[in-house]
């Protein structure tokens, strides 16, 4: 670094520089800028220590900082100065500097200057804080409310489930556009199964226990076993380009009585059903038991394979005649039916269930009919023997 002269026209004046950060800054009585460190490769990196210089300059009654160019007789000689110097390894610490200068007498500075609004305004903010920590104590040591968060007894938050809900309608609207992620998806189906199994129980029991907990995990695994066979075939979980043909869906107002048929339904069972403690539990379930594990695993094969002879897991390439095939016609309409069923068996409402598989039998019917349509129309006289040979669409031995 060049070192320019300098050049005093004032009376003796210190000043010095001190090089700790990002900013410049030059100021008489020892005061300090702030700089990065350049390297010879001309980049600036972190400066690993401390670095401070003073430059002290007298020389008579003013003076002034300037780069000569060339040499004047009526210059005044070049002032005297000094350079001290002083470095360090410890890092700069600003916060260790504040801690430093604390002290009583500061905070009685500072209290000094508080004007009686500072006062009326932090007097209301701390009575806020120790009215929410009294109640929050409170409502830790009170029986009333570990007995209703016991892990048998489960109270039912409905400010959760609004919240839930609320959501779900969100990320279904995100969803008619085309633009929802995979966890705005998987909201959606956890709002509708939350809304479907707990929501109706909690509201008639006053708390949740067994089997509407079972039955939202369940749901919950039934319903994305298509999901876990794009991820076997594809290694993603998301869906193919494919023929919208093949897209078979029966008009909105349909869908949306069938929907809303499925909620009622729910609803209907946590009311006929008795109270959650009186279902008895043991070996009584062990049917129940096995009928969740049929209603799986039927599903789990029927989209297998019908993914085997599918492309994009969605077009048919083939009749598929194989596992559930072999009963029904469709075997995944009627895993859903009875995964239905099982519910309202293990809840105890038999009125419920019935009304379930007619709102289910009557929607399949009409969406089974176009798609069989569609069938015959691709595979011909294929389609035709095989609906001969297997006379059941949903329910084997009966319809």
């Amino acid at each position: 670094m060049e070192v320019a002269k300098a050049l005093s026209h004032s009376k003796a004046v210190s000043f010095g520089f001190l090089i700790v950060s990002n900013s410049v800054s030059l100021r008489p009585f020892n005061k300090h800028f702030h700089a990065d460190i350049l390297n010879n490769d001309g980049r600036f990196h972190r400066r690993p220590i401390h670095i401070g210089s003073q430059l002290n300059c007298y020389y008579g009654k003013q003076f002034s900082l300037l780069k000569p160019t060339r040499k004047r007789a009526d210059l005044l000689p070049t002032p005297r100065c000094s350079v001290a110097g002083n470095s360090s390894t410890e890092p700069h610490k600003p916060i260790e500097m504040h801690l430093r200068g604390f002290s009583v007498e500061s905070v009685k500075a500072a209290l000094l200057q508080l004007t009686p609004i500072d006062i009326v305004k932090w007097s209301g903010i701390l009575s806020i804080v120790a009215a929410a920590t009294k109640w929050t104590v409170n409502t830790l040591f009170s029986p009333f409310f570990w007995m209703y968060f016991s892990w048998s007894w489960l109270f039912w938050p409905w400010f959760v489930a609004v919240l839930i809900a609320f959501y779900g309608l969100h990320c279904f609207g995100k969803h008619l556009h085309g633009e929802a992620n995979m966890f705005e998806q998987l909201a959606i189906v956890t709002s509708a199964f939350t809304w479907l199994t707990l929501v109706p129980p909690g509201f008639f029991n006053g708390y949740l226990e067994g089997w509407p907990s079972v039955f939202f995990f369940v749901y919950h695994y039934f319903f994305f076993f298509n999901v876990s066979v794009r991820k076997r075939l594809y290694g993603d979980y998301f869906t193919r380009p494919h023929d919208p043909k093949w897209d078979v869906n029966l008009p909105m107002t349909s869908r949306l009585v069938f929907s809303a048929g499925i909620m009622v339904a729910h609803w209907l069972a946590a009311f006929e059903g008795p109270e959650l403690h009186r279902i008895p539990g043991g070996w009584n379930n062990l049917g129940i038991w096995a009928l969740i594990l049929t209603t799986l695993l039927m599903q789990y094969n029927a989209t297998l394979y019908l993914a085997k002879y599918s492309e994009n897991v969605v077009v048919p390439t083939a009749v598929v005649q194989f596992g559930p095939y072999r009963w029904v016609r469709h075997p995944i309409y009627s895993s859903t039916m009875l995964l239905f069923v099982t519910n309202f068996l293990a809840l105890r409402a038999p009125l419920s269930l019935l009304f379930v598989v007619a709102v289910c039998l009557l929607y399949y019917r009409q969406k089974a009919k176009l798609e069989e349509a569609l069938m015959v129309e691709t595979f011909g006289e294929s389609y035709t023997q095989y609906a001969s040979k297997v006379k059941y669409k949903f329910i084997p031995f009966i319809y």
